[in-house]
């Protein structure tokens, strides 16, 4: 338990999370019952300042949820459990968090440079680079929409898609 927890505060920090945020969402993730915020401070030797931080923006990921307990004013924390909900919750606050500024800004320099002195070679690398990136992010958005049978299936056949794409073969 211990060592998940570490190497998953450890991975957090180079995904761009702080450290004792992934450690509060690792333990939360394998712990079978939701937990206090006292818990976990006691559990990760944490602050409160520090937890509290951590599940505010655990929450706001939508990472964490709260519930709580008849005649127990506190609340209880627990993560997602479906880990297909999880990856979802991620994949979505990354986009929103990364992908969609990226994209509004690269419309905004596109579309500025159409009228100004910017040399054509650079306003097309922006626009290939613009075009390229709404693709995969229209790739996903479609993607996500679709049942949770249909990604399962697509995960099942893995490599073996391969095969049926034009000049595809598989990692044997």
């Amino acid at each position: 338990m211990q060592n998940f927890i570490l190497h998953w505060g450890e991975m957090g920090s180079r995904w761009g999370v702080n450290r004792s945020v992934a450690q509060i969402h690792a333990l939360l993730h394998i712990t079978p019952d939701p937990m206090t915020a006292d818990e976990i401070c006691d559990a990760l030797n944490l602050a409160r300042s520090n937890v509290s931080n951590g599940l505010k923006e655990l929450q706001s990921q939508g990472l964490v949820k709260t519930s709580r307990k008849l005649g127990d004013r506190r609340d209880h924390f627990t993560s997602i459990r479906d880990m297909f909900d999880l990856v979802d919750a991620v994949i979505a606050a990354r986009r929103e968090r990364e992908i969609a500024p990226t994209l509004r800004a690269l419309q905004e320099v596109v579309t500025e440079a159409e009228s100004d002195a910017t040399p054509k070679i650079v306003k097309d690398r922006m626009g290939e680079t613009l075009r390229v990136m709404k693709m995969f992010d229209d790739w996903y958005a479609d993607f996500s929409r679709l049942p949770r049978s249909v990604h399962l299936a697509v995960l099942k056949l893995g490599s073996k898609l391969v095969r049926f794409l034009p000049g595809g073969k598989p990692n044997d």
